[in-house]
């Protein structure tokens, strides 16, 4: 008996407390490990795949019979007449099998009366259409791949326990269609907006996702130690100074896709781990970021859209991403919902007490930025349905951008937002050096007063500052908001393949 064997044969003691169905499929692999069976091999010859077949022989007439032979694998979803009929899924779609003693020999016929549902097969055989219009492969050769142990989830309900879909992801893709789906069309936005972007001329970089210094954004970063060097360090919230790095170093164009960390709260939109594209362009400001934006919007909308259109719906809404979409600044939309201008009331004071008469969630010791942004948060975000630029955001709450050209309170910032959701955040980038020293300072003095979210003092980018950074557009898109909208998906659960769960 091989080693591989001998271990498998463990498997099938201390079964007295198990279910009867898992009872029948150890019974199953007992028995044909006494036939010489090894039901975990090695490797089978796939020559072509289910969607692949019902592609190709579309055409197929009902009840024609082919000369071709294929070879196909996938999992028992369905196991009709003691095998004779399978419904065999791959990684592509489903297909029947049909196994008969007209095919096969009386030890393969053996062989099949010992799988199960949830078993993983080999298939080699001759393509026909059934006389009904079941695409089929006549069975001509049958090999166990892998001999599945627990039971898949019922048949006719899949997984509809939302919590277990998350945690057990693997049945969740067997069993559930939409699934597969909403991953499948995750992974071609992110080959999309690569290629958009290495078409438009960017290099395509990778940063640290280790930081000495967190920085890039304002968030609580999560915190680890480095034995060996005995030091602190912070698992990146954004990419960003490292990738202003590259742009000071001479390239014109950057970008980063990856993951990002922020030990922050968990909601239908936010996960601690998450996705993010971003990129930095020399010699461009926040206008044309808004361009580029809606070019990679406007492009993945068309990726996903069953007719090439630029509006889906989500939800019971439909969003519209066609044409250009409207930019207006943070206050004039405050200024429109409720009447009151914040550019007319710079006093921090008066401006709190104004917010507070509106009933808005502002606390004493924000800063003028902060209030705008809470009053904006409670009247307008929610009502950005169609796609939209929030500009010219406070100075307060952009550290890291350019002040705005015609009003110092002012930055060069803007945030798009649709189905009320910030989707992208994006500036002209701050490349004066005194000028990010100040505000880094400000930040320093916010994050020992008690504001976890406020950014570090980082004096590494501000000397390479010093050397000179040319004029810069940068922007960041949240890939898994953005996949949540193009799909139709409820919650950032839904697209990500292992959510951040609290442990049972």
């Amino acid at each position: 008996m091989s080693t591989s064997t001998a271990e498998n044969k463990n498997i099938t003691k201390n079964t007295e407390d198990l279910p009867t169905v898992v009872k029948a499929k150890l019974n199953n692999l007992e028995n044909l490990q006494n036939i010489g069976i090894n039901p975990y091999p090695y490797k089978f010859n796939v020559t072509t795949y289910a969607a692949d077949l019902q592609d190709k022989y579309k055409s197929l007439a009902d009840g024609e019979v082919t000369e071709n032979t294929v070879s196909v694998a996938g999992r028992i979803m369905a196991n009709r007449n003691n095998g004779m009929f399978i419904d065999l899924k791959d990684t592509s779609g489903n297909i029947q099998i049909f196994s008969h003693k007209k095919h096969l020999d009386e030890a393969q016929l053996k062989l099949l009366k010992l799988f199960d549902i949830g078993d993983i097969i080999g298939i080699t055989g001759i393509i026909r259409r059934t006389p009904r219009g079941e695409l089929t492969i006549d069975a001509k050769e049958i090999e166990l791949l892998t001999k599945s142990i627990l039971p898949l989830p019922e048949k006719y309900h899949g997984l509809t326990d939302i919590e277990l879909r998350y945690r057990k992801r693997y049945l969740d893709l067997i069993m559930n269609k939409a699934s597969c789906d909403v991953f499948l069309k995750r992974s071609k936005i992110i080959s999309h907006i690569r290629q958009i972007l290495i078409d438009e001329g960017f290099l395509d970089v990778e940063t640290p996702m280790l930081h000495p210094i967190p920085g890039g954004a304002s968030a609580k970063p999560f915190i680890t130690h480095h034995h060996t060097l005995d030091m602190n360090l912070y698992l990146r919230i954004a990419p960003e100074l490292y990738l202003k790095r590259l742009i000071i170093g001479g390239f014109d164009k950057v970008f980063e896709i990856g993951r990002c960390f922020r030990n922050e709260g968990i909601s239908i939109k936010h996960n601690p781990e998450f996705t993010t594209v971003e990129l930095y362009q020399a010699y461009a400001d926040y206008n044309d970021m808004m361009d580029l934006t809606e070019k990679i919007v406007q492009s993945c909308v068309k990726l996903v859209s069953p007719d090439g259109s630029l509006k889906l719906s989500y939800g019971d809404k439909e969003i519209d991403f066609g044409g250009k979409w409207p930019r207006k600044s943070m206050t004039e939309l405050v200024a429109e919902k409720t009447g009151v201008d914040f550019l007319e009331i710079t006093d921090v004071k008066e401006a709190y007490n104004k917010a507070k008469e509106l009933k808005a969630p502002v606390e004493e010791d924000m800063n003028w930025g902060q209030i705008v942004e809470a009053v904006f948060g409670e009247f307008v975000e929610a009502e950005l349905i169609q796609p939209i630029h929030i500009t010219d955001m406070p100075k307060d709450i952009s550290p890291l951008a350019k002040i705005h050209r015609n009003n110092p309170i002012l930055t060069e910032r803007f945030e798009t937002f649709a189905n009320g959701w910030e989707l992208a955040n994006a500036f002209s980038e701050l490349n004066n050096p005194a000028d990010q020293k100040a505000r880094f300072e400000e930040q320093a003095k916010a994050l020992a007063s008690g504001d976890e979210e406020a950014q570090h003092f980082d004096a590494d980018f501000v000397e390479a500052l010093e050397y000179g950074m040319p004029p810069t557009g940068g922007l960041g898109i949240g890939i898994d908001r953005l996949v949540m909208l193009l799909t139709n998906s409820p919650s950032i659960r839904d697209v990500i393949a292992f959510p951040t769960l609290k442990q049972k």
